[in-house]
């Protein structure tokens, strides 16, 4: 099992957290991984992306030309990363911000309002956690518990209360994600 994901999205959106946080799970999962950011100088509202490769084996480069998986939290990164997706891979659109489908047709898509999911619970900006939540749906990659023993590990501390509610989005986005045929 391998999957080369992208999470993409603009600062402040929670990319590199989500990253973060699955790679943490996935060491919890006892897999191999990889975590690589990359987010410009202007940390809110700049682009933010971070790629995480997750395998039962070792991992050689972090260089991900062709994901397997893009998680597109706004249309901006759905514009930029959609055509660099390998064929027969998967796109996971936040549709809160994203309204458009996707324009190929050799990959797997999943529509997912996760600004929706994070406003209905509270704070919209959970939202991250609606997708992670849906991706770990729809691939398998490892069981939800696994990012729940991985949020004190990649929380700081101030931010463990917030633990429960993020929980709740995570579920919330894995039982509403559902791959489009």
């Amino acid at each position: 099992m391998e999957f080369k994901c992208i999470f993409a999205g603009f600062g402040g959106q929670g990319v590199i957290s989500m990253g973060t946080l699955l790679t943490y799970a996935g060491m919890v999962a006892d897999k191999h991984v990889l975590f690589f950011p990359s987010y410009g100088i202007a940390m809110r509202g700049g682009t933010a992306n971070c790629t995480v490769v997750v395998a039962d084996h070792l991992i050689a480069s972090p260089v991900v030309d062709n994901p397997d998986v893009v998680v597109a939290m706004n249309i901006q990164s759905l514009d930029l990363f959609e055509s660099k997706v390998a064929t027969n891979g998967l796109i996971l659109v936040n549709s809160g911000m994203a309204e458009r489908k996707i324009n190929r047709k050799d990959v797997k898509a999943v529509y997912l309002n996760a600004s929706g999911i994070a406003q209905a619970a509270g704070d919209s900006r959970m939202a991250n956690m609606a997708m992670l939540g849906g991706l770990l749906k729809v691939t398998g990659m490892f069981p939800v518990d696994a990012v729940e023993k991985a949020m004190p590990k990649a929380f700081s501390p101030k931010l463990h209360s917030l633990i429960g509610k993020n929980m709740e989005v995570l579920k919330s986005g894995f039982e509403q994600a559902e791959i489009e045929s």
